[in-house]
């Protein structure tokens, strides 16, 4: 019972923290979309939770993020979207976690992020057809890169002094 409290504290905590990350900095893309931090918390989610615990606080942080902001129509996609790239950074890491720990973070990130770039061109490819929707793609790339550079240090300091220990 005290693990499952513990886990659903630092879940409900880093949702919270993918909810302001997200609305901290918001740089308006093309199509109705904005480039924000977020996305290092949602990294962070998957590499130090368990699947569940992970995709549900990236989930949700990110989808209030654009219901606080005024992308309830995103909110949805978002939600799926951030909770699907939690869970590619959670599995990815954990199959390839013999090697560099870094390394594995960076790949695995790397891919969460194609996660993200391809489910909002997917989503928005529905809502203004594709060709509009590849305006976008630069930006999502822009914020995944930095989202994974900064979740890479992030997950690196709460590591070195015990902030959180992984799964």
């Amino acid at each position: 019972m005290k693990n499952q409290t513990k886990n659903l504290v630092m879940a409900s905590l880093l949702a919270a923290l993918t909810c302001v990350a997200t609305m901290v900095i918001k740089i308006p893309s093309p199509l109705n979309g904005y480039i924000n931090l977020g996305d290092c918390v949602v990294l962070l989610a998957g590499w130090l939770l368990n699947p569940m615990y992970g995709f549900l606080a990236a989930g949700i942080g990110s989808g209030l993020a654009d219901l606080f902001s005024g992308y309830a129509s995103y909110a949805p996609a978002t939600f799926l979207i951030k909770g699907l790239m939690a869970l590619t950074a959670h599995y990815l890491f954990a199959m390839l976690k013999k090697g560099n720990k870094t390394a594995v973070r960076i790949i695995s990130g790397f891919m969460a992020e194609a996660v993200m770039v391809g489910g909002y061109l997917l989503f928005e490819s529905f809502l203004y057809g594709f060709v509009p929707s590849l305006a976008n793609v630069l930006p999502n790339c822009i914020q995944g890169v930095a989202g994974l550079a900064i979740g890479i240090v992030l997950v690196n300091i709460f590591e070195k002094n015990n902030i959180f220990t992984a799964v």
